[in-house]
């Protein structure tokens, strides 16, 4: 592929998985705790090294190319000029790279595909320019990259997940420190990602909004950040203004979510960590404020027939949701949603 576009061969081969997170909305850029799981879906890069950037997005059917002092252009190249940047700026004297760009990951599901494009693509740095960085480091650059270069204000969950995660087990993640613990995923279960086909793109949701007012309500509350609060400290939320209270009730509420799931999948209860699913939709809906009324039915479709927990996944307003399903029964689950909401695209 990489042949027929720039008529040489690649030097390197890389790819990273995107992610579903099965507990743990909008508690990364908070300090705290997450649950995602990578996904069986790569998005692969072959590349080699170049003066400046040049790509081919074979998703997209696209090329494009971009000298290394322009700035962000609104684009796919963003993410690839991101990391190039992110490099540059820790001392890395990276020319540039040439890349041939293929994802398995679908865009604009709540999936982390510029997650996945991201840590790709510094992992084809790394083995082009032979780069000392371990997975944490990739992700930390990834997350950089997409910060202050392509300008989301993102956590670093979705990097994480993308570059530490292993297939088969949810990645518990302290979004402060940067502690992983792997939890296996129940046996006899299937994690069901089902795209609400109603796209989102996070620069034009409310994501910078819900992150700006929970940095408001520290500064009201006088902590540095809202992980410093525990269920303990809701009566203090309630003092409040609106919407403040209730972006900050979920943060913490999430928090503890985060922490009991991952115990009950350790303790082998699969039917109290789907009720925590359940739970942190509806506190993603209500206090939250980030579901839609597509990603509201399609979790009750989920549940009606036969979930043992269903949730929206990734920043909300559009994108997919996750549900817990018996393996021996998510055909007919399968069915039965797609009755109920047939523009549902199961992954």
């Amino acid at each position: 592929m990489f042949k027929n576009i720039f008529g040489s061969e690649p030097q390197v081969h890389a790819s990273a998985p995107g992610r579903v997170n099965l507990l743990g909305e909008h508690t990364d850029y908070n300090g705290g705790f997450v649950f995602p799981t990578p996904l069986p879906y790569q998005t692969y890069i072959e590349a080699a090294a170049a003066e400046g950037l040049e790509a081919y997005a074979e998703n997209f059917r696209e090329r494009k190319s971009r000298g290394l002092d322009v700035a962000k252009q609104g684009d796919w190249l963003d993410y690839i000029a991101g990391c190039v940047w992110v490099l540059r700026q820790h001392g890395y004297a990276v020319p540039g790279l040439r890349a041939y760009i293929r994802s398995e990951v679908p865009m604009s599901g709540g999936l982390s595909s510029s997650a996945a494009l991201e840590v790709a693509a510094l992992r084809a740095l790394r083995a082009l320019y032979q780069l000392p960085l371990d997975d944490v480091q990739i992700a930390r650059l990834a997350q950089q990259a997409e910060v202050e270069y392509v300008g989301v204000r993102c956590g670093i969950m979705d990097q994480m997940a993308s570059s530490v995660g292993r297939l088969g087990y949810g990645l518990f993640l302290d979004t402060q420190n940067l502690q992983t613990r792997l939890a296996p995923l129940p046996q006899g279960y299937r994690v069901a990602v089902v795209d609400s086909a109603v796209p989102r793109r996070l620069a034009e949701s409310g994501y910078n909004t819900r992150r700006s007012e929970c940095e408001q309500a520290c500064e009201l509350l006088g902590v540095k950040s809202l992980r410093e609060l525990s269920p303990t400290d809701l009566p203090r939320l309630e003092a409040l203004p609106e919407p403040l209270n209730r972006r900050a009730r979920h943060v913490v509420t999430e928090n503890q979510r985060v922490l009991d799931g991952v115990q009950a999948l350790l303790q082998g209860d699969i039917k109290r960590f789907g009720e925590l699913m359940v739970a942190s939709h509806i506190s993603l809906r209500d206090d939250y404020e980030v579901s839609i009324p597509e990603l509201d039915e399609l979790v009750e479709a989920e549940l009606r027939h036969g979930a043992v927990g269903a949730r929206l996944t990734g920043a909300g307003f559009g994108g997919s949701t996750v549900a817990l399903v018996e393996a021996s029964r998510y055909e007919a689950f399968k069915q039965g949603v797609l009755q109920d909401y047939p523009r549902a695209r199961f992954f």
